[in-house]
């Protein structure tokens, strides 16, 4: 019996909405500025300002329903001197909340051999320094998660010691823990290689949390979808971190080769869809809510920025609404029996279900457009925003 058999239209859309009811995404700043890749930028009117990142991100929440949270880059968007006063300001007038707090620790030429992991004390006091700020403007702008990235390593053998970085990023990681309010958290994200080649200092989620527990209990461990090797079983990390109860955050792309920074969904959307089915199924074998922060981290340089980042959105929504479809009490019937053709066969059904129907009967009642994207279009913006953007210089700092 397939579920569409098993299941009422009625009461496919009834779970499609309850699941989209507590589904939201944070939109990242970056991905509304002019970015591109190691060989050159390629522009578009794209945000130069962080009002008009807001302004740019107010029109994703505003067709897709589920955004209303910016994710900010404190180099970028939040440098020294500005009063997080004024940027919760310009948030709440285009209707957004500023969101989660990324340090900047791999742009300044200090950091060349690294920040929390450098060999020179007066490097990793800089950097540590950074995030500490990071922190106060994160608790002045309300935003609860802490992100910060490293790009520390070696690429060559014997020219770092492993051991001594490790042991001084958990140092680091341990007076920032240090510093958070008791509302805060640290989301620490890891990365197997890039920039460097021969060893990264927070490689994979076993180190990432290693470093966590050594933080403090209001660390958390940071998956970034397109931070694997190739064919990584990228749900069985997130299992195991659900079971530990240190699943923190976790950042949408897709990727093809290594860290591509792709639409979510548009090389493997089985995956993004299995993910998700790992998320529900313990959220219904515990009964509560896995408190993880969703968001998007990806490159827009080639697809229209606002457009893009709509596509993802529509995305996430429908490969979630298809995992909240799973049967799971038959799915645990069928693993204790070890019927393994019945029990892929549940997976798969849900996965072939089009919910796009449920979807935009839920946006419907939400009085949302049932088509964000062409009704984006169909709003004039982007031909607004072109006229209004032409000329105008970019800051300096940017994301490329």
């Amino acid at each position: 019996m397939t579920l569409r058999s098993s299941m009422s239209s009625t009461r496919i859309d009834a779970t499609v909405a309850a699941a989209l009811d507590g589904l939201q995404i944070e939109l990242p700043s970056w991905g509304f500025a002019d970015t591109g890749t190691r060989f050159g930028k390629f522009y578009q009117p794209a945000a130069r300002t962080i009002e008009e990142k807001f302004c740019d991100a107010s029109q994703v929440h505003k067709f897709t329903g589920a955004c209303p949270t910016v994710a900010l880059h404190v180099l970028w968007d939040v440098p020294e001197g500005t009063k997080p006063s004024e940027v919760r300001t310009l948030a709440g007038r285009h209707g957004m909340r500023p969101g989660s707090i990324s340090p900047n620790l791999f742009q300044d030429q200090i950091y060349k051999h690294g920040s929390l992991c450098n060999e020179l004390e007066s490097v990793r006091e800089h950097a540590l320094q950074h995030i500490l700020y990071s922190v106060n403007v994160a608790r002045e702008l309300g935003s609860r998660d802490l992100t910060p990235w490293l790009a520390d390593g070696s690429s060559f053998p014997g020219t770092a010691s492993i051991r001594a970085r490790k042991q001084w990023v958990a140092e680091g990681l341990k007076r920032t823990h240090q510093a958070l309010s008791s509302e805060q958290r640290l989301l620490i994200e890891y990365k197997p290689f890039e920039p460097a080649f021969y060893h990264t200092d927070i490689a994979d989620w076993g180190m990432a949390l290693v470093l966590a527990r050594s933080a403090g209990p209001q660390a958390r461990v940071l998956v970034d979808t397109g931070h694997h090797y190739q064919s990584q079983n990228i749900e069985q990390i997130v299992a195991w971190l659900l079971d530990e109860d240190m699943l923190g955050g976790f950042h949408f792309n897709d990727r093809r080769y290594a860290d591509d920074d792709l639409t979510l969904g548009s090389i493997d959307p089985y995956q993004v869809f299995r993910i998700f089915a790992e998320i529900r199924f313990y959220e219904w074998e515990t009964g509560r809510r896995a408190d993880i922060a969703y968001m998007v981290d990806q490159s827009h340089n080639l697809k229209g920025k606002i457009e893009e980042m709509i596509q993802t959105v529509m995305a996430a929504q429908e490969l979630y609404a298809k995992a909240a479809l799973i049967d799971f009490p038959a799915l645990v019937m069928a693993q204790q029996e070890q019927r393994l053709i019945d029990a892929e066969s549940i997976y798969k059904d849900a996965f072939s279900t089009d919910v796009r129907p449920a979807v935009r009967e839920w946006r419907a009642a939400k009085g949302l457009a049932q088509d964000p994207l062409a009704a984006f279009r169909e709003s004039g913006y982007m031909e607004r925003t072109a006229r209004e953007r032409v000329g105008r210089a970019a800051p300096v700092s940017s994301y490329a």
